[in-house]
């Protein structure tokens, strides 16, 4: 059996007792990676929650998630397409440390890097965990590419807030990515941004940079589509690859209780699902990620739900691909 450093297996696994021969569920496809057959697509854990700013116990998403595996048909009638057809795992997650959040941040870059290296072709489904989590994540991604990479980033906040007041937190992903020289501003694109959730010094800030920024109120305005389109544009303008990172803030707080920073007027779930499945069917997008649920304040896992169904149907758009 391969056994992949800092890597390890699902903590939680559901099952169902409840079998129909017409049809399958989530619990049924998803199942743990057993460390020896190649995968095409594999859903990673990232348990870190500590560097949230608001209090968060998204560290706890990986294991909601799979509490809802047995729930969740791998059919969509929207698109006709089955899940079941790709070849996919639960690879477990990324080792956290205690009570060290730079390990914790060294963790999640070392053990991504890892899994590429193990599984060159691997398509990385990445369940946070808060915003943080990104930066090491791209870090990782990166490395896979020789050229430059974008990033399409769904989020009602910027990520560009300082690294001197309190370092690396789930504010702070994009910031880091620029001043690491991981990414250039002028490959991101921001879709979802919202009034009195930033400030006008990190607009500037973003603007100087070069990022591409669609306001919430730009999404309810001119749809979700065309601007999809855009950012995929700019994300994949002169680069070798695209990742996606998902804040589920970015939805109405009446579509997302369950998350530390809710907002008002936000997306609706269409648009995101929407936008999550045209960026499916781009093949220069090869990495997704998706943060920022807390389900200890998620009624009835709502919240949780809708993320899950975000990341079927980011799959759905993939299995597009080519056809």
């Amino acid at each position: 059996m391969k056994k992949i450093h800092l890597l390890n297996p699902p903590e939680l696994v559901r099952r169902s007792n409840w079998r129909d021969r017409y049809e399958t569920k989530v619990a049924q496809w998803l199942v743990p990676w057993e460390g020896e057959d190649e995968v095409e697509i594999g859903f990673i854990g990232v348990p870190l929650s500590k560097t949230s700013i608001s209090v968060s116990g998204a560290s706890m998403t990986p294991n909601a998630l799979r509490e809802l595996f047995p729930n969740v048909t791998t059919y969509s009638i929207d698109y006709d397409v089955d899940l079941q057809e790709l070849n996919a795992r639960d690879m477990g997650d990324i080792q956290m440390h205690v009570t060290d959040l730079q390990r914790c941040h060294a963790n999640i870059e070392q053990g991504l890097t890892n899994v590429y290296q193990a599984l060159p072709n691997l398509f990385p489904i990445i369940a946070g965990g808060d915003h943080s989590v990104t930066c090491p994540s791209v870090k990782a991604f990166k490395k896979r590419y020789p050229g430059p990479v974008g990033i399409v980033q769904i989020d009602s906040h910027m990520d560009v807030r300082n690294l001197e007041d309190g370092g690396p937190s789930n504010g702070t992903p994009i910031r880091g990515l620029l001043e690491s020289g991981t990414v250039e501003g002028k490959h991101i694109a921001q879709i979802g941004i919202h009034s009195f959730a930033n400030s006008k010094p990190y607009r500037e800030y973003a603007v100087s940079q070069g990022i591409t920024q669609f306001t919430a109120r730009q999404v309810a305005r001119e749809g979700i589509e065309p601007i999809v389109e855009q950012a995929m544009a700019v994300a994949g303008n002169g680069t070798d690859a695209i990742y996606v990172t998902v804040d589920m803030d970015v939805l109405d707080q009446a579509y997302a209780p369950g998350v530390p920073a809710m907002v008002p007027a936000g997306m609706t779930s269409w648009q995101l699902f929407e936008a999550v499945h045209i960026l499916g069917q781009n093949p220069k997008v090869k990495g997704f990620d998706i943060v920022c649920v807390d389900p200890v304040q998620d009624p009835r896992r709502a919240t949780v739900r809708t993320a899950l169904y975000t990341i079927l149907t980011f799959l759905a758009g993939y299995m597009k691909r080519g056809k």
